[in-house]
């Protein structure tokens, strides 16, 4: 199916429009409780499950700033700087596989990795995490009352804790669901020319479901494209986008070089700057970024003006997070 195909299969099946869910999915082996999701959160917070004790998960993903940290690379232990940027965790939930290059197949898988990046959190193994988190007392009776028994401190339960607090991060009733639930006053006329540009244009054959991530797919089942899809056009050249394989440094496949999953629209006015490489200040420029590398087409000043003014209707209110008490 080509990208024109596509466009008028996912239109005609109405695959962009659905609201986000008030709901994400919860996996069968983690269910919710008040008692996980504050250690969830605890933990989420907590500096000093890192080998110099300066960088929590919040460093890079603040929940109070759109979940990302607002740099092109993350800083994590001793100032060093990551080579990708930090995707946002609001509606991570959502997504059927994490990180840019989808390796990890759930939020609890992608809760263990960056605690032994030797760049992000810089912590030996894992077994020398569960022993720091062993030895700050408070934590002992937290975990034994989100995961009933003994023995409970284990990197699983830390990760389905962190996994449970995320899965409360998200932000439906948006203007942009408000308006598919029928107040057609939630979006300006501005941006309901938006919305019809993004579907013309054919922003849709990625950007659809109700995450504007791609279709809903078995969890670890990633949605894949490859980036850019027009390689050499000035904008690569510019950015540098080709230079990191994305999934391929993972799978070393051939057929996964340059392919990403497809991040999330969702509150995207949040969350510059744009792309894997956070190259990309504005998202202005990240909209004709996209038309030319993606569909090869050039945006007129106006064309960028409404979709930018439909991408903004994405955005989602979240309760404030404030940093927990920290267990001593």
């Amino acid at each position: 199916m080509n990208l024109i195909s596509f466009c008028v299969f996912a239109l005609s099946l109405n695959l962009f429009a659905q609201p986000l869910p008030e709901q994400p999915p919860i996996p069968g082996d983690n269910p919710m409780s008040q008692e996980k999701v504050k250690l969830g959160q605890i933990l989420y917070f907590d500096k000093r499950l890192s080998a110099d004790n300066t960088v929590s998960c919040n460093t890079c993903h603040d929940v109070n700033k759109g979940g990302v940290d607002g740099l092109a690379t993350s800083k994590g232990i001793n100032g060093q700087f990551g080579g990708r940027n930090a995707p946002t965790v609001l509606n991570a939930a959502y997504l059927s596989a994490q990180f840019w290059d989808g390796r990890a197949p759930t939020l609890e898988e992608q809760a263990k990795g960056p605690l032994t990046n030797p760049i992000e959190m810089g912590m030996k193994d894992h077994d020398a995490v569960v022993a720091k988190i062993k030895s700050i007392k408070g934590y002992h009776n937290l975990f034994a009352k989100a995961f009933k028994g003994k023995n409970s401190i284990n990197i699983d339960n830390y990760a389905k804790a962190v996994a449970a607090y995320e899965r409360t991060l998200i932000t439906p009733n948006s203007p942009y669901d408000l308006y598919q639930k029928g107040n057609k006053k939630a979006l300006s006329a501005l941006q309901v020319k938006g919305l019809q540009k993004f579907q013309s244009v054919g922003c849709v054959a990625c950007h659809s479901g109700s995450a504007f991530a791609g279709p809903s797919l078995p969890m670890g089942q990633g949605f894949f494209m490859k980036f850019p899809t027009f390689p050499g056009t000035s904008y690569d050249k510019k950015y540098g986008f080709s230079k990191d394989l994305g999934r391929y440094e993972e799978t070393k496949q051939d057929s996964d070089k340059n392919m990403w999953r497809v991040p999330t629209l969702r509150n995207i006015a949040l969350t510059a700057p744009y792309f894997h490489n956070g190259k990309v200040k504005t998202l202005d420029e990240a909209v004709k970024v996209m038309a030319k590398t993606q569909l090869n087409r050039d945006l007129t000043e106006n064309d960028v003006k409404e979709i930018v003014a439909f991408l903004n209707s994405l955005t989602g209110k979240l309760a404030k997070q404030s940093e927990p008490d920290m267990p001593q």
